[in-house]
């Protein structure tokens, strides 16, 4: 990786660093604001709401000490960066996702059941209502942030973080209309608060889910999409010289993609011409799916 490369690697990781701080206070801030909302106000769905925000404080500190390592440049332990760990950090993101969102999804269950059962629900408190507001504006002025510096440096850490704010704006719209019903439409109606807490869960576990399936495909070593695979062919064949691209191979290292190609070219080429004609081939599949690609171009002599 050259001296340019790696000022805009560790530019990247900066940027990441900083948004990820920014969410990493005003979670906290949040969560304990959240935590005493729910406990004064009798509020199942806020305390919902405050263990969803948790899982935000938890997952920034986890990207924090991921971009500490994805920020390191190519040394002789990491031959292709450490881009796996941001892979990792975002894996770890939608299992937390994953999991609070299905203890949410049983404690809002085992509420409902009490209800129907005959028990008498609290009444939720003012301080809770005005705490999802809260909760709402900020979050969403969180995953505005955080989306557009993930999508700008190409994070899917960053972004899937984003999404976990998106989540947690999503969950307290849905724990404010439980609230303010079971506040205002009397005693018997107190059931929309677990039932807020239920539909908390569920806009957790669908944003959970492809965070969680896609960083894991990529843990797992799976190749690009087939489109991209077509594009990376068809780019390769485009290079003058170039016979027949075949045996291609990919994968993602984080935010890079690494890609495996054989070409075959003109056996009456000499070695310095068919080196020429790999190299183009490297340099442009690296116009198309970025400078920091790793691109490995093997070279066959054409038969016949």
């Amino acid at each position: 990786m050259n001296s340019q490369a790696q000022s805009q690697h560790h530019h990247r990781a900066s940027e990441a660093n900083q948004v990820t701080w920014v969410g990493l206070w005003l979670n906290l801030a949040l969560t304990v604001f959240k935590f005493i909302a729910g406990i004064l106000g009798r509020s199942s769905a806020m305390i919902a709401d405050a263990v969803h925000s948790v899982s935000d404080f938890v997952t920034d500190v986890v990207l924090l000490a991921s971009f500490r390592i994805v920020g390191k440049p190519v040394d002789d332990s990491h031959d292709y960066g450490h881009g796996k760990f941001e892979t990792l950090a975002s894996n770890f993101v939608g299992a937390t996702l994953l999991l609070v969102g299905l203890g949410i999804l049983f404690s809002g269950g085992e509420k409902i059941y009490s209800a129907f059962r005959g028990e008498i629900l609290p009444q939720p408190g003012w301080i809770a209502l005005l705490a999802a507001a809260v909760s709402i504006a900020l979050k969403e002025f969180l995953y505005r942030y955080q989306a557009g510096v993930g999508r700008r440096i190409n994070s899917s850490a960053v972004v899937a973080n984003a999404w976990h704010h998106r989540s947690d704006a999503l969950s307290s719209i849905a724990t404010m209309f439980g609230i303010a019903g079971a506040i205002f439409l009397g005693e018997s109606w107190r059931v929309l608060d677990p039932i807020a807490a239920i539909l908390v869960s569920l806009l957790i576990l669908k944003v959970a889910v492809p965070i969680f399936w896609s960083s894991l495909k990529e843990l797992l070593e799976a190749s690009l999409d087939d489109d991209t695979e077509k594009n990376i062919l068809e780019t390769a064949g485009s290079v003058p010289g170039v016979i027949d691209p075949h045996n291609l191979r990919t994968r993602r290292i984080g935010s890079y993609v690494a890609v495996d190609i054989h070409i075959r070219v003109d056996k009456s080429l000499n070695i310095v011409e068919a080196h020429d004609i790999s190299r183009n081939v490297e340099l442009k599949l690296k116009d198309y799916l970025g400078e920091e690609s790793f691109i490995y171009v093997h070279v066959d002599p054409a038969e016949g």
